[in-house]
Formats: structure tokens, C-alpha cells, sequence
């Protein structure tokens, strides 16, 4: 298996004035490989989109290390910004483009081959299925439509790993199950995925392998067999909790 994302001892830490410093991510490692949907898994404020953040560039740590598709964060991070699309919860738009220029805009920021980006829009317009709305104001589209274009406007780029942080948050049945099948087909054409949700269900269907943490610390990572083996137990809401209670009861006995 061709590794395409490598995290070794991963530490992010803030100040905070009341409880002064905050370890949010701490002594996180793990490992994602080309054509793999790897589940990043926390309540909130477990330290989970920082770790995305981190990795997206938007943020360095205090120390660790990261390597995605061969290139260092630290040391070249805009060929890893150039390898991954990135897709945030709190992703905007720009509410008076279309999604067809919206598109285009960010094949041209990632440096897509110029005489290359008109088919490359045409292609993914089409494969996402938004020509009937890709000339309209984003600003007058519905919420699944705008989260459809956010994704659009992630792998415009072709980049070989993909984070995607809630891509089916807030939407209804159906917008949510296009998602999971683009995901999936993505990840057939050899895209290595991170994706974060707090949908324990959606988490259970399309990941390959899962990893969860809580207080900053990667507690286990396993695929959903491995995990209810360990566990005993079957959903992966009642493994989730499991883990959880289980860290919760060792810090206690810590003190």
C-alpha cells in the first residue's frame, strides 16, 4: 500500500488565560494510503480540526511532523497545499459567482494547466451534475447545491489526498447520499480521503479505516471490525463512546 499521508508525533498547543496552556493536539501519529477513506472521529474540541488544519498548512505545529503525498508541511508547504484539496465545515463561497466560475477560479489558484481548466470545468460540472445551476448566483442556491460546489471546487485540482472536514453537514437524505458516492468513486480512482462527521452512521459506511480522538490524544485507530473487536461492541456510535468513556476513566484514575 502507497502511503500518501504520514503523521508522527503531532503536538499543537494554546494559551488560554483561565486554564493557561492547552494541549489540543497531543503526540498524534497515524498513517493514510492511496485509496483509502481514513475517518478522523471527535467530539468537540477534541483536537480534530486542528489536526485537518495543520495539515491543510493553515496552521504549523508546535512540533511533529507531517508528509503528504512526499512533500514536508514545514519545510514545502506549497506543494502540500498543491496535493490536497481541502474542504473545511465553515467553507464559504463567494455568493456572486457562479459555480462555474467559482470552479474555475480555484483550478487557476492551484496552478491547473491554463489551456487545460476549460475542459477540466466542463468535465467536472458535468460529473457532479450541476449544469443545470453552474451559471447561477451561489448566493441563490440551495444548501445541498452550494455544498455540491464546495466539493467541486476541491478536486477541481486533481490532488492525490483529499480533506474533508462535515461534507455532508446539514443536508438532507438524498444531497447526502450523492456525496458519499462521489467519495466513493474518488476513492476507487486512487484518492487517499480524510474525512471528519460527526454522523457515526455515514462514518461506518464509507471509511476504510478510523481513528478517533479525544483531549488532544489519538486514542485507537482500526478498521469498523477491528474496532468492534476491541470494543465489543457493534454500532459505531456505541464504539465511539466506548473509546471515549474508556480515556475518560483512565485520566481519572491518573488522579
Amino acid at each position: 500500500m502507497e502511503e500518501k499521508i504520514t503523521i508522527k508525533n503531532l503536538c499543537k498547543e494554546f494559551y488560554d488565560p483561565q486554564r493557561g496552556i492547552v494541549k489540543a493536539v497531543d503526540n498524534v501519529s497515524f498513517s493514510a494510503y492511496k485509496g483509502e477513506v481514513f475517518g478522523l472521529l471527535g467530539p468537540n474540541g477534541a483536537g480534530k480540526t486542528t489536526t485537518l488544519r495543520m495539515m491543510a498548512t493553515l496552521m504549523k505545529p508546535n512540533s511533529g511532523y507531517i508528509q503528504i503525498a512526499g512533500y514536508d508541511t514545514e519545510d514545502d508547504p506549497r506543494n502540500v497545499r498543491r496535493s490536497i484539496g481541502y474542504m473545511s465545515s465553515s467553507t464559504a463561497l463567494y455568493p456572486r459567482l457562479s459555480p462555474r466560475e467559482i470552479i474555475t477560479y480555484f483550478a487557476e489558484l492551484n496552478d491547473y494547466p491554463e489551456n487545460e481548466i476549460p475542459m477540466r470545468v466542463e468535465k467536472i460540472i458535468k460529473y457532479f451534475g450541476i449544469g443545470d445551476y453552474a451559471d447561477t448566483y451561489t448566493e441563490k442556491l440551495s444548501t445541498g447545491m452550494k455544498q455540491i460546489t464546495s466539493i467541486a471546487r476541491t478536486i477541481v485540482h486533481d490532488p492525490p489526498v483529499l480533506i474533508l472536514d462535515e461534507p455532508s453537514s446539514g443536508l438532507d437524505v438524498i444531497v447526502a447520499q450523492k456525496i458519499h458516492n462521489y467519495i466513493n468513486d474518488l476513492k476507487n480512482d486512487g484518492k487517499t480521503i480524510i474525512f471528519s462527521s460527526h454522523n457515526m452512521g455515514e462514518v461506518e459506511k464509507i471509511c476504510d479505516r478510523i481513528g478517533i480522538i479525544n483531549n488532544g490524544k489519538l486514542l485507537t485507530v482500526g478498521t469498523i471490525n477491528e474496532l468492534r473487536t476491541i470494543s465489543s461492541k457493534y454500532y459505531m456510535e456505541e464504539i465511539f463512546i466506548y473509546f471515549v468513556n474508556e480515556f475518560e476513566k483512565r485520566v481519572e484514575n491518573a488522579y
